[in-house]
């Protein structure tokens, strides 16, 4: 078993870099051992996303940006082997345009998309994070990040008790 983080993001408007709220859970050989959730404040006071995931700018007025935030989780998250993330390609983007925004290293493990995996490990179809924690019975509150992040997480234990592992590719 391995030793991840699967993240999830929720941003403010269609700005990569607009991180409004941002979970971590962290799994050890199979078990989570660390949960972390912080609210951000984004650069800018506009808000598109609040009839997605209910926060506006109110809500996070008062919220470290993401350079103090990721002080806290950088220290986590620097120990583990890959991060996870159902549709990684956003929360890699927006990692990275927080990162580069702030000045900061981006982190160097590689991301393990969910909803690649939901399909290589089950051949689920849709693979909408709702579709995915319905076949596998894990509760979700979509579109809040510790919810999220921790329902991506156990798509990775439930795929790894089924035998997949990190870096391995079947013959």
């Amino acid at each position: 078993m391995s030793r991840f983080a699967a993240i999830d993001f929720e941003t403010a408007t269609y700005g990569a870099d607009s991180a409004c709220a941002l979970a971590a859970v962290i799994v050890e050989d199979g078990v989570i051992v660390q949960q972390l959730y912080e609210l951000i404040r984004p650069p800018s006071p506009t808000f598109s996303f609040t009839h997605i995931h209910g926060l506006g700018w109110n809500d996070v007025k008062d919220a470290p940006d993401f350079a103090a935030a990721w002080e806290v989780f950088a220290p986590a998250l620097a120990q583990v082997e890959f991060f996870a993330a159902h549709n990684a390609p956003f929360d890699q983007g927006v990692l990275q345009a927080c990162c580069r925004r702030h000045r900061l290293a981006v982190p160097a493990q590689p991301f393990v998309c969910t909803v690649r995996l939901a399909r290589a490990q089950w051949d689920i179809r849709p693979t909408k994070l709702p579709d995915v924690c319905r076949y596998l019975g894990i509760d979700l509150r979509h579109h809040q990040a510790d919810s999220d992040a921790a329902a991506c997480a156990r798509i990775v234990i439930a795929a790894e008790q089924a035998g997949w592992r990190h870096g391995f590719r079947r013959p």
